[in-house]
């Protein structure tokens, strides 16, 4: 079955200003890429080491540093969203640009509430997702957003309770104009922390994949239409796994698979059809505890992300 058919898009893991201006509307023509998301340490390192931001950053000398910084974020955003907005014209459960509010404000539900709006509303495009890491504040964060017609990104998924207290948080509807949500299960660090563990490498790692699939089970059984599995921390960090494995492994019906530039540019090159989940994988996870492994995942997730952004705003 063609992978678009089916309901399978690939979205891509990066925001660069130049990029942008570029190869990004390549990869938008060439029918190749049809989202993008981004996040505080995609931001961080694009701002910090890329020329493109320097003139405006002087300019904006006499500013606080998140002004600034929300100065050149969103008009990343808004370039993005420019772009990928005849796809969400054609299919809206495409052309979609992520944008996380401030990671700082990840405990405190009213104030990422208010920041989740405001981020909307400034930068005023309808194919815009704002970013909600899968806390317990997060989930209110997501249901008052999604009330409020806003399109949510429910961001550093690691288990089946947080996909299922996300799922929750956006609840049922059958109707296709309501906004629309993705819920972004995050696969290679498991694998990665697994190799942690254990001090081994494994030529086919299953634990990303194996969690993942029961996460994408649960949410197509859910049956909301307005809500996608989008697979996420999909690029290959270590030399053995082929670098595509995270998105080859998960060509599933109606997700979403954001990967890092260098992962779509092999993906590409390669006749993918959409594969069955896996059914029997219960066997592979029963003796790994993978709900403490999901708490401890995610409380680093949001630590890096907090620490990227504040070394950003240290250093503009």
């Amino acid at each position: 079955m063609d992978l678009r058919n089916s309901g399978f898009s690939l979205w891509c893991d990066f925001i660069e200003r130049n990029f942008l201006n570029t190869e990004f509307k390549n990869l938008i023509t060439s029918n190749i890429i049809y989202g993008a998301t981004s996040n505080p340490s995609i931001f961080a390192n694009a701002i910090l080491k890329s020329d493109a931001y320097r003139a405006d950053i002087e300019k904006l000398r006499d500013k606080k540093a998140k002004d600034i910084y929300e100065n050149l974020a969103f008009s990343d955003i808004k370039n993005a969203a420019h772009l990928l907005l005849p796809l969400w014209e054609k299919n809206k459960n495409d052309g979609f640009i992520s944008i996380e509010i401030d990671p700082m404000l990840c405990d405190d539900a009213t104030k990422s509430i208010d920041e989740g709006k405001r981020i909307f509303k400034t930068i005023g495009f309808p194919n815009v997702m704002i970013k909600v890491p899968a806390t317990n504040a997060g989930f209110e964060v997501m249901n008052e957003l999604y009330k409020s017609s806003i399109n949510v990104n429910a961001t550093l998924v690691f288990s089946t309770k947080q996909t299922k207290l996300a799922l929750e948080s956006f609840g049922k509807t059958t109707s296709t104009n309501a906004p629309k949500a993705v819920i972004s299960i995050f696969v290679s660090r498991f694998d990665r922390a697994l190799e942690d563990i254990n001090k081994t490498k494994d030529s086919t790692p299953k634990l990303g994949i194996y969690n993942a699939i029961n996460c994408y089970n649960l949410i197509e059984s859910f049956a909301n239409p307005n809500i996608r599995t989008l697979f996420a921390s999909t690029g290959v960090k270590d030399s053995f796994i082929d670098s595509s494995y995270y998105i080859n492994s998960l060509l599933f019906k109606n997700s979403i698979n954001t990967a890092p530039l260098d992962t779509i540019k092999d993906f590409i090159k390669r006749d993918s059809k959409i594969i069955i989940p896996e059914s029997n994988i219960n066997d592979y996870l029963h003796n790994i505890d993978v709900d403490s492994m999901s708490k401890i995942l995610l409380d680093d997730g949001l630590k890096s992300f907090i620490k990227s952004f504040e070394d950003m705003l240290g250093a503009i």
